[in-house]
C-alpha cells in the first residue's frame, strides 16, 4: 500500500467538492474502462526490448479524456495534473513517487488513435455499453448538424485557409469551419452516429449516413425539407417528421386546420429538442466551440471521443449514474 501524502490528506477531508470535482467523479462512475482498455490493448506499445517502458494504457487513456473533457492542449493537460488534486486523482498520479506523462507521450498517444481508428472504436464501445443497459431504443433517430468554427486566418506555414474547412452561411452571418452532422435516438437523445463534412455541405445530403437502419421515425429540422424524396433514401422505410419552413409555418391560416399543424409542429420540435443536448455538451460544457487542428481526420477522431463522452454524462444525468455505471 502507498502511504497517503498530507495533501492526499488534505484534499479527502475538503469541506467543500468543486465542480471539476464532481465531473471527474460522475465521468469515473460511468465509464467503462475495462472495456476501454481491452478494446485499445492490441494497438498498444509492448514495452519488449530496449528503451524506456511505456506508460500504462489505462493512465494515457484517463489523461487524454481529461484534456478532451477541460479542452486543454498536451501541455496544458500536463501542467494541470501538477496543479490539480482532482484531475491527478483521476488520471492516478502520485507525485511523491512519480512525475506526470508529459506532453510528447500524450501526442504520441494521440496519434496512435488517429492512424488506428481507435476513438471510433471508443465511440462503438461507448454506445455498445449504454446499449447493454437498455438506453438506446433504436426505434427514432433526430438528425442534425452544427457548424464548429476553424481559424480564418492565413498566418501558418503554408499561409493558407485549412483546404478541408470551407465558408458557409446561417442566417445574415457567415461561418467558416466545419459540420459536425449526428444521428440521435429519439427516446435517450443519445448520439449513435456522426459524420463530418466542409461547413458548405447541405444538411440533408447527410441525412442517409446518420440513419442506423432499424429505425421506424426520423425527426429534422426544416434543412431536411425533401429527405425523403432523395434517391439514397427512397428504399428506406421509415416515416420522415420534418419541421416545416417558417415561412409557410407563418403563413398557416389560424382555422381548426392551421391550429392542428401548429399542434403537430410543436408535437415534432419536442422530440427534436433532444438533439440539442448533446450539442450543448460538446460546446458548452467541454468548451469545444472551434477546431483544434487542421484537416477532417484529425477533428472528426476528437469528435468521436468527445461525442462518446457527452454520450455518458448525458446518460448518467438523465437516467441516474447508477443505471448508467459500469459495473466494477
Amino acid at each position: 500500500m502507498k502511504q497517503t501524502s498530507f495533501s492526499d490528506a488534505e484534499f479527502a477531508s475538503k469541506k467543500r467538492l468543486t465542480r471539476r470535482d464532481r465531473f471527474l467523479a460522475e465521468i469515473e462512475s460511468v465509464t467503462p474502462w475495462p472495456a476501454l482498455v481491452a478494446a485499445l490493448l492490441p494497438y498498444y506499445p509492448k514495452g519488449e526490448g530496449r528503451g524506456r517502458p511505456p506508460v500504462g494504457l489505462e493512465r494515457m487513456l484517463r489523461m487524454y479524456v481529461a484534456q478532451q473533457c477541460f479542452g486543454l492542449s498536451d501541455e496544458g493537460i500536463e501542467d494541470a495534473i501538477y496543479d490539480s488534486q482532482a484531475i491527478r486523482g483521476f488520471v492516478g498520479i502520485d507525485l511523491t513517487h512519480e512525475s506526470a506523462p508529459d506532453a510528447t507521450t500524450l501526442l504520441k498517444f494521440r496519434r496512435l488513435l488517429e492512424k488506428h481508428n481507435l476513438t471510433r472504436r471508443i465511440f462503438d464501445e461507448i454506445n455498445g455499453h449504454l446499449a447493454s443497459k437498455g438506453l438506446m431504443m433504436r426505434e427514432g433517430t433526430i438528425v442534425d448538424a452544427t457548424l464548429i468554427a476553424a481559424p480564418p486566418s492565413t498566418k501558418n506555414r503554408d499561409e493558407k485557409r485549412d483546404p478541408e474547412m470551407h465558408q458557409s452561411k446561417k442566417g445574415k452571418n457567415w461561418f467558416f469551419g466545419m459540420k459536425a452532422h449526428i444521428g440521435v435516438d429519439a427516446k435517450s437523445g443519445l448520439t449513435h452516429t456522426l459524420v463530418t463534412t466542409a461547413g458548405n455541405v447541405s444538411d440533408v445530403t447527410q441525412a442517409h449516413n446518420l440513419l442506423h437502419g432499424d429505425e421506424k421515425m426520423v425527426f429534422g429540422d426544416a434543412g431536411y425539407q425533401g429527405a425523403d424524396k432523395r434517391p439514397e433514401n427512397a428504399d428506406k422505410a421509415v416515416i420522415w417528421h420534418i419541421a416545416m419552413k417558417r415561412s409557410v409555418r407563418k403563413a398557416m391560416k389560424k382555422n381548426p386546420l392551421g391550429r392542428a399543424k401548429e399542434k403537430l409542429e410543436k408535437a415534432k420540435a419536442s422530440v427534436r429538442a433532444k438533439v440539442e443536448h448533446p450539442f450543448h455538451v460538446l460546446k458548452n460544457l467541454f468548451k469545444h466551440r472551434k477546431t483544434r487542428y487542421r484537416g477532417l481526420a484529425k477533428n472528426t477522431a476528437q469528435l468521436h471521443t468527445l461525442f462518446a463522452f457527452a454520450n455518458l454524462v448525458l446518460a448518467g444525468r438523465t437516467f441516474g449514474s447508477a443505471h448508467a455505471r459500469t459495473p466494477s
